[in-house]
């Protein structure tokens, strides 16, 4: 829970300016050293896609370019975050939760697993959205733009606000889906493979 904290703390403090650090830091008081240490990765650009794997805690915002920051000792963990032809994979098996934050320009999908959890810092504005949850997974997502599928699997979660013109929704009755504050323009909804036409809001599955 202190890690938790102090992550969402520090990326609050980075978009507000408050913190500029370009690579890994570490701060001198030893009680918080392990919990205040962070990677920018330089060398990632174009991102389209994200997969998250095992215990993460993924932060995703809107933004001109591209960037991803790694909070914890990841390199001396379990962990793996690489960016490949536009996919940024991020996976960590550690008993610690590993916390990263993207910044990316032009995102059109999502994916997590396990018990992997996504959350966006601002609204996610992105004109066409794929996200799918599988497993245990969990989202909690504000979002603008046009157009957004989504899909919960499994036992996976989804807290969704914002508002929207088009949604693809599709989930089963195992999955949890809050949209009481998600309003969106036209809606298909597919619970347990029955379809239905929605309009002008869809709120409070």
């Amino acid at each position: 829970m202190k890690t938790k904290i102090f992550s969402f703390v520090t990326i609050a403090a980075i978009v507000l300016g408050i913190g500029n650090s370009t690579y890994a830091a570490t701060k001198n008081d030893s009680a918080a050293k392990d919990n205040e240490v962070s990677t920018v990765l330089t060398n990632v650009s174009k991102i389209n896609k994200i997969e998250v794997h095992g215990n993460v805690e993924l932060y995703v915002s809107d933004g001109t370019s591209d960037q991803v920051k790694v909070y914890n000792r990841y390199y001396a963990e379990s962990a793996l975050v690489q960016s490949r032809k536009g996919v940024l994979r991020i996976s960590s098996y550690s008993a610690q939760k590993l916390v990263v934050w993207v910044t990316v320009n032009e995102l059109r999908s999502i994916s997590v697993y396990d018990n992997a959890e996504v959350r966006s810092f601002g609204k996610l504005s992105s004109i066409d959205l794929d996200i799918v949850l599988y497993n245990n997974a969990y989202a909690k997502l504000d979002m603008g733009g046009y157009s957004a599928n989504i899909t919960v699997n499994d036992r996976a979660k989804a807290d969704l606000t914002g508002n929207i013109s088009e949604c693809n929704l599709k989930y089963n009755r195992s999955a949890s889906v809050n949209s009481t504050n998600f309003v969106a323009e036209h809606i298909i909804r597919t619970v347990d493979g029955i379809t239905k036409n929605d309009s002008q809001e869809f709120v409070g599955l």
